[in-house]
């Protein structure tokens, strides 16, 4: 029987972050088997992957964030790109993001988790295809979708503006893949700007 519903790729990222997140919440090993660790990275490749799915279990926020930002950045790029070229930006974002935080971090046991570098990929592809595309900055202040990406998530995300323990290179290595795959997509296609 078909009841007519489905789960869009962008809602079933939302759940699977939130399932990660409620299984870290039961238990803390979760977080650590699953969080990038440089230092440890031969003894255990996965997290290059998994610690995309993993957020701060004493920061609501960060979840919270990357999620709502997930939801509506990935919506609209799946509308102008189709849902495997939506996912294909998430994914090789977010590893990208975590390959650079790992090669500028080699020693390091620091734990990298987030989704930003994902959502960050899915934001910088947005940003080079509908450039003007009015988004609403905490949902009060109008702005052009270019410079909410320029000046938040690529300017004050970086060293000195940037929090210690975020991992800017994350961040940065998503945006760069998303500006790149945005370039892809709109020369080989129409989108409004």
């Amino acid at each position: 029987m078909n009841w007519g519903f489905s789960l869009s790729p962008v809602w079933v990222l939302i759940i699977i972050n939130f399932l990660f997140f409620f299984a870290a919440l039961i238990s803390r090993r979760v977080l650590f088997n699953m969080a990038l660790i440089p230092a440890d990275f031969l003894d255990r490749p996965w997290t290059l992957f998994t610690a995309m799915f993993m957020h701060s279990t004493t920061d609501f926020w960060h979840i919270m964030f990357n999620m709502i930002a997930l939801y509506f950045f990935g919506r609209t790029l799946t509308m102008l790109v189709n849902e495997g070229k939506f996912l294909l930006v998430y994914f090789i974002g977010g590893i990208v993001g975590n390959v650079l935080f790992l090669l500028l971090n080699l020693s390091s046991y620091s734990l990298l988790i987030g989704a930003s570098g994902a959502v960050y990929a899915v934001a910088g592809a947005l940003v080079v295809m509908v450039p003007n595309m009015r988004i609403m900055f905490w949902g009060l202040i109008p702005m052009p979708l270019w410079v909410f990406v320029i000046v938040f998530l690529g300017l004050l995300s970086l060293p000195p503006f940037v929090s210690v323990g975020v991992a800017w290179q994350a961040h940065m290595g998503g945006l760069v893949t998303g500006l790149v795959a945005g370039y892809f997509f709109r020369k080989r296609g129409r989108y409004y700007r």
